[in-house]
């Protein structure tokens, strides 16, 4: 996704929609646009036209917000350029730290139930104000403070650009998240930047450089941290995505030393704080993309857990990732039609977000290659909800 698109029109778009009490279908045919391209705006997944924008305007009667925020877009690489330069600075000023911390933790605790495009701009509010206040002065420990908060809302925002597919901002954000934990010395933050370039990679098929840079975060990782857990899991993904068994299995055996009697956290939910959930989840996925006949048994254990009233559960994004999980082990142990059943639910749910779409893609790849009829109903799903209106089939799947 180009840098270009300014996350702040969907959102705004969204609350005018709303706000009149439309849905994207009857949006859609007030405005003479389809409901694809309005979810697509909607998501940040596209950036739109000014006259798209003034025409919408119109529409909802939004009084010219819309047109004012496309030609004024977000330049993230400056953004990012700017929170370095400011991280060398020595003369900073702040009163507020303990509510910068708490709504830093409150970020990475929204992680998984809001959607990136609602996510992104809260993100950066929150950057932006400790960028304002490494201007001032503070004593020496307060100034550490306010840079691991910093890193920590940089690595976080660049894990949502990772999700919008913005490649060069959340590249950009991940070097200055680095620039934070070295300038803070903070061990943790510089192995989750690892592990979030691994991540990325990952997503873009770069298996190999996703697989050396797991390997340097767990190296970096303080012993017994989330970043070190995280990122063996990690690895253990790469393995099956390279298809080499032992190493899955050692890394996997790995991923249970470490996790166990781990305890739940306090803010389980938290992006940065590992918890036994998110370990069997990692299993399950690893397991499937792995073709082991164990998967089903693990990622239905899983699935059970995250959404027991089939409603999305308090974690709808690895929800609808499990069921991606359990519909390619489902797949495998050759059950196709409950594949898509599962299939179809997570991509209806909107939970799927772009960095993640090939997963969705793949399932679709291997239920039709089993000749299922039903495959026609999952196509049909995907090729509304797919980023940039393409057909599924046409993407690489990675």
């Amino acid at each position: 996704m180009a840098s270009s698109v300014d996350p702040r029109f969907g959102v705004a778009l969204r609350h005018f929609r709303e706000r009149r009490g439309l849905s994207l279908r009857s949006l859609g045919q007030l405005a003479h646009r389809s409901k694809s391209h309005l979810h697509e705006l909607e998501a940040g997944l596209k950036a739109p036209m000014v006259d798209t924008a003034r025409h919408l305007d119109r529409v909802l009667g939004a009084g010219g917000v819309l047109a004012r925020l496309v030609d004024a877009p977000v330049d993230h690489v400056a953004e990012a350029g700017e929170l370095r330069a400011r991280v060398a600075a020595s003369d900073v000023s702040g009163d507020v730290l303990e509510r910068i911390e708490q709504g830093t933790d409150d970020l990475a605790s929204s992680y998984p139930t809001l959607t990136p495009v609602d996510l992104l701009p809260l993100v950066r509010r929150h950057l932006a104000y400790v960028g304002r206040l490494l201007d001032g002065r503070v004593t020496l420990a307060q100034r550490r403070r306010l840079l691991v908060a910093g890193g920590w809302l940089a690595v976080l925002r660049a894990t949502v650009h990772i999700d919008l597919r913005q490649r060069t901002a959340a590249a950009a954000h991940v070097r200055a998240a680095r620039d934070f934990a070295e300038h803070a010395e903070h061990a943790e933050i510089q192995a989750w930047c690892l592990e979030t370039r691994a991540w990325a990679g990952l997503t873009q098929g770069d298996y190999r450089a996703a697989l050396d840079l797991s390997e340097q975060a767990q190296r970096v990782a303080p012993r017994g941290s989330s970043a070190r857990i995280q990122a063996t899991a990690q690895e253990a993904r790469v393995w099956a995505r390279l298809g080499d068994v032992g190493a899955i299995r050692r890394a996997l055996d790995r991923v249970e030393r470490l996790t166990a009697n781990l305890p739940v956290p306090e803010r389980a939910e938290h992006h940065y704080r590992y918890d036994p959930a998110k370990a069997a989840a990692y299993t399950a996925t690893t397991l499937a993309w792995a073709g082991d006949p164990g998967a089903e048994q693990v990622a239905r254990a899983v699935l059970g857990d995250l959404d027991p009233h089939g409603d999305g559960g308090a974690r709808p994004r690895r929800s609808a990732s499990a069921r991606l999980d359990l519909g390619l082990a489902l797949v495998a142990a050759g059950q196709p039609d409950e594949a898509v059943a599962l299939g179809a639910q997570a991509v209806a749910s909107g939970r799927v977000v772009p960095s993640n779409w090939w997963r969705a893609v793949e399932l679709l790849t291997k239920v039709e290659q089993t000749g299922v009829p039903e495959a026609a109903m999952l196509r049909d799903l995907c090729t509304e909800y797919t980023p940039g209106q393409r057909p599924p089939a046409d993407r690489t799947t990675g």
